[in-house]
């Protein structure tokens, strides 16, 4: 049974297997292969709190939470899935229209095929949903998937892998490998068709390094570190509470949460207040020793900035970490131009959205913006923000949509997952073109008069001055050709 493959630990071993696996898979329909999305739907809901036991305990969640943010966005990805990608994987046969008019006869038609073995390596966050979606994806597009769980999170996606068994999936599809980064870049040796990575800059330079090697292409969901923009007219006391809930999730390791918060003057300082109190009555979180040390330095770099730092004393041998308000932060800090998966938030008074806007591009990370004011103003400086998703009037939640593709910018990456854009970043293009009847005039050799033709044919077709003069030549040689 599939179990029996998807714990061998060796990828050696793993890949040729779902290599042989893959190609019967990718030549069933895409009914097919969605009905098994269907049944794990299913039996995703029945064990749900199985599930939810094999994510576990996460600083920073309370009871149920992982249902909301995991499993739940799951099954409507899932869902997505069941009702739409039939219809996104189809052959888009193309018309007529805009055919160059010299290659009449020719019919043609753009098709969706399956890429072969993907790897994904998932992140700590979010064991189970990130990849999760990035797995039923790559097997509705009719791959076979390799897995390499975060450091101590191999429990949430062994249990899906099972449920993926039970559901149908035929042997061989979805492969779980160790847990070590030694397991991913062996896959990568091994040989894999695309790999998509979730996870740190830092690790995603490295894993780049070593698919520059195969050619092999990727997708890169990697960090943030996301700016917040506060317009006048905006309900303070709802940004307040939206920045403290952004702070407080999954104990501040979420890729969107806020960071940088761009309010206009006149609000900042009521917008301070509003925020204080949500900060100081948030209990502190267990936040890994790595991170601590990331940002004791920045902390201290802001300090002697002259920012005002607004919370509990953070140490950083302390294992946990109470929320920080950084206030009259400017855009140079650190705090502001790393990837932090920390409770750490930076207010910078500006004195517009161009203001703002300029600020925000001293940050090399684009992956998530929110913005808060009316609604017409926030979506024309939604326009004009540098990030991959933006949020208006909310933060993080909306992103949950199955519908809506999910990705970065600049350090914060390049690919999609998610979405009808994530489904298709699991397959190859092929471009298929079909000629009929047997006019082949470009099989002849080229003599002076077709010279002549395919000037007239120019100016006929492309030309800005009379055009039927040219037509009639064109028609005229041709015709004399024997060619009409």
């Amino acid at each position: 049974m599939a179990e029996d493959v998807q714990h061998r630990r060796d990828a050696a071993e793993i890949i040729p297997v779902s290599r042989v696996a893959r190609k019967e898979w990718g030549r069933l329909a895409v009914a097919e292969r969605v009905a098994v999305i269907g049944r794990l739907r299913r039996l995703i809901a029945r064990d749900a709190r199985a599930l939810d036991d094999a994510v576990g305990d996460r600083p920073g969640r309370a009871k149920g939470e992982t249902a909301a943010l995991e499993i739940l966005p799951l099954l409507d990805a899932c869902r997505f899935l069941e009702r739409e990608a039939a219809a996104l994987l189809a052959p888009r046969r193309l018309g007529s229209r805009g055919r160059p008019a010299w290659l009449f006869g020719v019919k043609a038609e753009v098709r969706r095929e399956p890429l072969g073995v993907v790897l994904v390596v998932a992140p700590s966050n979010y064991p189970l949903f990130l990849p999760g979606v990035q797995i039923v994806q790559a097997l509705a597009a009719g791959n076979a998937v390799v897995v390499k769980p975060a450091p101590g999170h191999r429990a949430p996606i062994d249990k899906l892998a099972s449920l993926l068994a039970e559901a149908g999936l035929p042997d061989g599809l979805c492969a779980v490998l160790d847990e070590t980064v030694e397991a991913g870049r062996d896959a990568i040796s091994a040989g894999v068709d695309k790999v998509v990575l979730t996870g740190s800059v830092v690790t995603g330079r490295r894993v780049l390094a070593d698919l520059a090697e195969h050619l092999t292409p990727s997708v890169m969901e990697l960090s943030g570190n996301d700016a917040v923009f506060v317009l006048p007219g905006a309900d303070v006391g709802m940004v307040a509470k939206a920045l403290a809930y952004g702070l407080r999730l999954n104990g501040g390791a979420t890729c969107i949460a806020p960071r940088r918060v761009f309010a206009a003057r006149s609000l900042a300082l009521d917008l301070e207040r509003q925020l204080t109190s949500l900060v100081l009555e948030t209990p502190p979180v267990a936040v890994p020793e790595r991170i601590r040390l990331q940002v004791a330095p920045l902390v201290e770099e802001a300090q002697a900035a002259g920012c005002r730092l607004i919370g509990r004393p953070f140490d950083a041998r302390e294992p946990e970490m109470a929320p920080l308000l950084v206030a009259d932060a400017v855009p140079e800090l650190g705090l502001l131009r790393q990837d932090i998966f920390a409770p750490v938030l930076s207010l910078v008074p500006v004195a517009d959205e161009t203001d703002a806007l300029a600020a925000a591009s001293a940050c090399d990370y684009a992956l998530g913006a929110a913005i808060f004011g009316p609604e017409q103003e926030a979506l024309a400086l939604a326009v004009l923000v540098e990030a991959g998703s933006v949020v208006v009037n909310d933060l993080i939640v909306a992103t949950a949509d199955p519908r809506l593709p999910f990705g970065g910018r600049g350090s914060s990456g390049f690919g999609t997952t998610r979405g009808a854009e994530g489904l298709l970043e699991m397959t190859a293009l092929k471009a298929v073109s079909i000629r009929g009847g047997r006019f082949r005039p470009h099989y002849d050799p080229v003599g002076p008069a077709d010279a002549a033709l395919m000037f007239d044919y120019i100016e006929a077709v492309h030309g800005t001055g009379a055009r039927l003069p040219a037509l009639r030549r064109l028609v005229k040689g041709l015709m004399g050709q024997g060619r009409g």
